[in-house]
């Protein structure tokens, strides 16, 4: 176990000092305070229900710029035909409630305390969400956390064929449009390296967060 037990003080150490595995810290909350100050440290908090508050810096640290966003021949045809409608900020809680409901068997991350604290996030306006619509219905989506220029991606679902993909897809073409030096994907995964996602030291990381924060920090996500 780390060594370092969160208080009410809002403070977190420094991202060096994680454990190899990239556990860094315990306890604290989920106050939009706290979470927000997290996020800015290159910190997030992974935990599941049976668990106290688990807060985590990995080093390497998944990331992907959004101008590297790989899109194969058949999901270029997909998206010209428009074969889903996307949309931002919609329905933040509906797409947030299915990211935990798609991962209830194989146990998830998305408690009901998780949800709660990203729609005051989402009241306060640096949550967002990404819809994908098929016929008015909700198939798919994704949420995460917008400071500066940065991104910090945290769930995705889909509940039809590349619906997800369509809608991460969007959001990439949009934060390449405003600007956004990256995407935080944090740990790896199969399905974000196909659409060009890769591994940067945890030093590069927050390199490119402190960049990303300080170059616009009363700016955010527009839609």
């Amino acid at each position: 176990m780390p060594i370092f037990r969160l208080n009410d003080d809002l403070i977190f150490p420094h991202p060096s000092l994680a454990e190899e595995d990239g556990l860094l810290a315990i306890d604290g909350d989920l106050s939009p305070e706290r979470l927000m100050l997290a996020y800015s440290n290159g910190v997030f908090p992974w935990f599941s229900e049976d668990e106290p508050i688990l807060w985590w810096s990995p080093d390497p640290r998944f990331i992907l710029y959004p101008k590297d966003i790989k899109v194969s021949h058949s999901m270029k045809k997909l998206l010209k035909k428009n074969v889903y409608r996307i949309s931002f900020d919609t329905c933040f809680k509906d797409v947030i409630s299915n990211c935990a409901n798609v991962r209830k068997e194989s146990g998830t991350w998305i408690t009901d305390n998780m949800i709660e604290a990203y729609c005051e996030l989402h009241k306060l306006g640096y949550a967002h969400s990404v819809e994908a619509w098929y016929e008015e219905e909700l198939v798919g989506g994704l949420y995460g956390i917008s400071i500066g220029k940065c991104f910090f991606g945290e769930s995705m679902f889909s509940t039809k064929s590349n619906a997800s993909k369509a809608a991460f897809i969007t959001l990439c073409k949009k934060l390449e449009e405003q600007d956004y030096i990256m995407i935080d994907c944090q740990v790896h995964t199969e399905h974000l390296e196909s659409l060009g996602a890769i591994n940067v030291s945890r030093d590069k990381f927050l390199e490119l967060l402190e960049e990303g924060i300080s170059d616009s920090p009363s700016e955010g996500f527009c839609l």
